[in-house]
């Protein structure tokens, strides 16, 4: 229920206009949509084999890896200076292919440590993320102006929903987080951080421009995690959802952090460019 009402306040902020986005640059949102589904996932089932851990958390970081983008990465690329409009058609890319995406991954990445019912996973996935998305654009497309007085409070809706998810896994799991806390705060940072590097990786190496490689970046390596911690509680029980919840608080410090780098990076490679420019124009005059 309550990350239904996260996902009811992301609909209520996207019109049906944000979709053209989507088709207005389809190479790139593919780009970063496939990114998403093959670097989070791929990490998750490495880090969960390395390290050994026990069925029901390798799920756990598995479901993480295998969910969309997380809603938080969209203000995350405003603050680093990246490509928001991007950073936004991916994940309502992602969120759109995750009913259908995300339990196949999770079924052939997490299958071999724990069973995995495929249409249950989807069914919650439409009733969890989908429904509640859907039934908030009808809302903001029918009565705009009212949704526009009451958008400004979602923030605050949505961060109080994810604390009582977080505080709630944490209640029915303290046992298991004071056994295995440490090892899962690891795994958790490590996929996130390697997240973010693969991501801006991809996007240089396609030869995008930095702006668009920086939205890669943090939509790769920030996940849908209340999704996973949810999906987690429903399916696989409580310890499976240790490392959703843990991933939730996390990202969103890393991806404070990351975003000031690369608003920094962005200043710095503008500098550098405009004085490239200012020696060239230089030598031109001299060579004139």
């Amino acid at each position: 229920i309550l990350l239904g009402v996260v996902m009811f306040g992301m609909g209520m902020t996207l019109k049906l206009s944000d979709f053209k986005l989507v088709f207005q640059r389809p190479k790139d949102v593919f780009v970063g949509a496939l990114a998403q589904f093959t670097i989070m996932p791929f990490l998750a089932w490495l880090l969960a084999t390395a390290f050994g851990l026990p069925a029901d958390l390798a799920a756990g970081v598995i479901l993480v890896g295998t969910c969309p983008g997380g809603t938080s990465s969209n203000v995350m690329t405003y603050l680093a200076k990246g490509d928001v409009a991007l950073s936004v058609s991916m994940t309502m890319t992602t969120t759109i292919l995750a009913p259908i995406v995300t339990p196949l991954l999770t079924w052939w990445l997490a299958g071999a440590w724990i069973e995995i019912s495929l249409s249950a996973m989807m069914l919650s996935i439409l009733k969890m993320v989908v429904a509640p998305i859907v039934l908030g654009i009808v809302l903001n497309t029918l009565f705009r102006s009212t949704v526009e007085k009451v958008v400004k409070v979602l923030p605050l809706v949505s961060v109080v929903s994810i604390v009582l998810i977080v505080g709630g896994v944490v209640a029915v799991s303290s046992q298991r987080i004071l056994e295995t806390g440490a090892l899962i705060m690891v795994v958790v940072m490590l996929h996130n951080l390697l997240g973010y590097s693969c991501g801006f990786a991809i996007g240089k190496l396609l030869k995008m421009d930095i702006a668009k490689a920086k939205a890669v970046s943090i939509e790769v390596g920030m996940q849908n995690s209340g999704l996973a911690t949810s999906l987690a509680m429903l399916h696989f029980g409580a310890a499976a959802a240790i490392p959703g919840a843990i991933f939730s608080v996390w990202h969103n410090i890393s991806g404070s952090l990351a975003a000031n780098y690369l608003a920094a990076r962005m200043s710095k490679e503008t500098l550098l460019e405009d004085d490239n420019e200012d020696t060239d124009g230089d030598v031109a005059i001299a060579t004139k």
